[in-house]
């Protein structure tokens, strides 16, 4: 693939990355109207790609976009894409805009929705000496939306928030930003969940908090309980997490990640923690797992709609 530009799926057709476009008028970059998911291939292993799909058709429940995609067609659609450009690991991003529409909010001038799929090899977030030394983090000035609005549940392309709060932390010298939520409780980092160690028990907030329902987050939360640790999910205020032992965050980008320095203050010991390296360890062993995703190799390929 040395020199060869990625393929990428929009409406039933591939086209080189340079060549992968949608209207001025598509309300998903007029209004930030549509909502996508982040996913990685593993070895060929499309990681949790069902839960992927179920929780991007509630965000188009939500946002009441009516793609003519089912569930299994939009899995195939992920999985021709990568199998299109020849990957067995990659980072796969599907997003369904409102479509294109008129210089206006009301959303019944977009006629039909865009699906687009992109796919390419990228390394984990923060990269391998991240997950060796952790992290540094400070505590965003912004706060998560409520949940009775704008709630950041919904994987929507709005990002605005999540990209200031990364200034914050640019700006303050720090890897990562974490977010409260309107009560001044934990919430979640600008672009993963978080996770808290404290005396041998693993806690993460609840959904109460505005938290994405990230797939990862659930994964490790199965994963803590199958290594034999007490799981609590519950509110977590700053001071809980600054005074813990461990703190880690978790996101398909990032997978999982120690966070050792908050506001200055050090972690635990200021160094990743053993709970920490022992959830880090399990996760990269279940991501090479067949039964943990969808094979590209057993996914009957796509005829695309226009029959290309």
């Amino acid at each position: 693939m040395a020199g060869k530009e990625p393929l990428v799926y929009i409406d039933g057709e591939f086209r080189s990355k340079g060549n992968a476009k949608v209207s001025v008028y598509d309300h998903g970059l007029l209004y930030g109207d549509g909502v996508f998911e982040g996913i990685r291939c593993y070895n060929g292993i499309v990681f949790r790609l069902r839960e992927h799909i179920d929780r991007f058709y509630e965000g188009l429940k939500v946002t009441r976009i009516n793609v003519p995609y089912n569930k299994e067609d939009m899995v195939n659609a992920v999985v021709e894409t990568v199998k299109r450009n020849s990957y067995t690991d990659a980072y796969i991003r599907l997003i369904v805009t409102r479509g294109r529409g008129n210089l206006g909010l009301d959303p019944r001038s977009c006629a039909r929705p865009s699906i687009i799929i992109m796919a390419e090899p990228v390394a984990p977030a923060h990269g391998k000496e991240a997950r060796e030394k952790g992290v540094t983090a400070i505590i965003s000035g912004y706060r998560r939306d409520m949940v009775d609005g704008t709630t950041h549940e919904l994987k929507s392309l709005n990002y605005i928030q999540s990209v200031l709060a990364k200034f914050q932390a640019i700006d303050a010298g720090a890897d990562e930003v974490l977010m409260l939520d309107h009560r001044g409780m934990v919430s979640e980092f600008h672009g993963s969940n978080v996770f808290m160690v404290k005396r041998g028990v693993v806690n993460t907030p609840t959904s109460a908090a505005g938290i994405l329902h990230g797939i990862t987050r659930m994964r490790v939360l199965k994963l803590a309980e199958e290594l034999g640790h007490e799981v609590h999910e519950r509110d977590i205020t700053p001071y809980e997490l600054l005074t813990s032992d461990e703190v880690f965050l978790t996101g398909t980008m990032a997978e999982v990640v120690p966070v050792v320095r908050m506001n200055g203050v050090a972690i635990g010991d200021g160094v990743p923690g053993p709970m920490t390296k022992e959830i880090i360890i399990a996760f990269q062993r279940t991501t090479r797992n067949p039964k943990e995703g969808v094979p590209i190799d057993q996914v009957v390929p796509l005829q695309t709609r226009t029959g290309k």
